[in-house]
């Protein structure tokens, strides 16, 4: 499936294993996307490159993230169609045949590949097989409900299912039952039946929505998608099966295992490299030392922990330092005026000590100094939440990390309140989203009820760029969404976000 300059020596061939004989005859040739939507039965076989193969992954993995986090803050099924729809445009945009795109077989490719790649990611354990497939199920429901009604079915007849159809006596026997079981449908004659095994169609039988008779369920035509899903999730957890099996043999391409841990561990929160436009906010002035205890109310609770650490202190460790002074970096704080902010707050020791032994870790930072490599790259980029959450964990007297994930709840809920957030519901669900480790999460909580009045506000005028949508996984994309939503009113912030969307 990858690209490689090493080609197999023709020679070399006869002798191949009987566990890669199996392979030895494969097709490899482009595939043709007749539909939008994929079960994924067939693997992709053409070559593509390993950026393709591990951009194409990161796609979908946003996607999936968004979708588990649209789950985890209960949105419901509308909010979330309305939610992802420019997400999914944004990074799996699949559209219909009748939209006569000319890039329909490339992003239909994409979709493929990037589903199978994400497969081998995350077979490798029994609660990430689960969780890619309830993530993988939600995706095709909402594809396969937004999708053009002709072709739904043109790919639904494609698939073949072994569904039974209700004959005519049948129905006429039990019409009674059907419609009494059946909302919505006043008449057995209106559209077709199916009968099934009730085990295909559980989500139909919690709700009580089908008529159960000796283990079968009679569905209305209606209720298809119910089939569908199962069908799929069915479908989808025995290939992961499947996968996990196959995994060992993976173990020999050096260049594909690393990309594949990277993958699963960015399952937590997806990793993503800062952007310089994260530093360069519409209507604020350039930040200086002096009004950094200002601008502190915009920050996320990590950088709000080494801000008051650092004032009570007045002090900070290595690693906390590092992490304060890339995201102050990042915020759009001079090199200059970094070293004026550290050299005040480092208020208890003296010029020379300051100078010798913490001077030059800020200018290495900010590539004032260091290797041609450094310097070429204007030093080290702030870190991303997915950064923060793999460092590792303070030590005593350190204060790097993030509080979601380092503090004990007790502390953390203090350390909530001191800075202003007091909400008993939204504490209850901070606790919750910490205890499963969903740490993102509870940190994106925080800041939509810290800003839930700006955000209705800019909803209702439809002025919600695209990028204030994503989840924030970027320290500095927090404060930059905080500051603008928090200063609507100043100039150039509301043309800003529209220029987003």
């Amino acid at each position: 499936m990858l690209r490689s300059d090493n080609r197999i020596d023709p020679k070399r061939r006869a002798h191949l294993s009987h566990k890669k004989r199996q392979f030895a005859d494969s097709e490899f040739k482009q595939q043709h996307y007749e539909h939008r939507l994929n079960f994924y039965e067939l693997p992709p076989t053409t070559e593509i490159s390993l950026e393709e193969f591990e951009e194409w992954a990161i796609s979908r993995l946003k996607v999936l993230s968004e979708l588990e986090a649209c789950s985890f803050r209960n949105r419901s099924p509308e909010e979330t169609t309305s939610y992802m729809s420019s997400i999914l445009e944004k990074h799996l945009p699949l559209h219909s045949n009748s939209s006569r795109s000319s890039t329909l077989q490339d992003e239909r490719r994409k979709d493929h590949y990037s589903h199978f790649i994400l497969r081998l990611a995350f077979s490798s354990t029994p609660d990430l097989r689960q969780r890619f497939a309830r993530l993988e199920t939600m995706l095709f429901r909402l594809r396969f409900k937004e999708d053009d009604t002709r072709e739904k079915q043109a790919f639904v007849k494609s698939l073949n299912f072994d569904w039974e159809e209700m004959s005519k006596e049948e129905k006429e026997e039990l019409a009674k039952d059907l419609l009494a079981t059946t909302p919505g449908i006043r008449n057995v004659d209106e559209e077709g039946w199916f009968k099934v095994d009730w085990e295909q169609v559980p989500e139909l039988v919690e709700q009580r929505r089908v008529l159960l008779r000796r283990g079968r369920a009679y569905v209305p035509q209606r209720e298809q998608m119910s089939l569908v899903l199962a069908e799929f999730t069915k479908r989808l957890d025995s290939a992961l099966e499947l996968t996990s099996r196959a995994l060992p043999r993976l173990d020999e391409d050096d260049r594909l295992k690393p990309i594949l841990e990277h993958l699963s561990t960015n399952f937590t929160a997806p990793d993503v490299a800062y952007s310089s436009a994260d530093g360069d906010i519409a209507g604020m002035s350039v930040p200086t030392a002096a009004n950094i205890d200002t601008l502190s109310q915009h920050f996320p609770l990590c950088m709000q922990n080494l801000h008051q650490t650092l004032r009570a202190n007045s002090h900070l460790k290595h690693l906390g330092r590092l992490q304060y002074t890339l995201f102050l970096k990042g915020i759009g704080l001079s090199l200059e005026e970094c070293i004026i902010f550290w050299r005040r707050s480092f208020k208890l020791i003296t010029d020379e000590k300051f100078n010798k032994e913490y001077r030059y870790n800020v200018r290495h930072a900010y590539g004032d100094v260091g290797g041609d490599a450094n310097r070429r790259g204007r030093g080290y980029t702030p870190y991303s939440c997915q950064r923060i959450l793999t460092e590792p964990l303070p030590g005593p007297g350190q204060s790097h990390g993030c509080p979601y994930r380092t503090f004990a709840p007790d502390n953390l809920i203090s350390l909530l309140q001191k800075v202003g957030v007091s909400d008993r519901e939204l504490l209850r669900g901070v606790k919750e989203d910490v205890g499963k480790q969903r740490y993102h999460i509870a940190c994106n909580r925080v800041f939509e009820h810290a800003h839930r009045v700006e955000i209705k506000t800019v909803k209702d005028q439809g002025t919600l760029g695209a990028a204030q949508l994503d989840t924030i996984v970027h320290p500095n994309t927090y404060f930059k969404r905080s500051w603008m939503l928090k200063h609507l009113g100043e100039a150039g912030v509301k043309e800003e976000m529209m220029d987003e969307s």
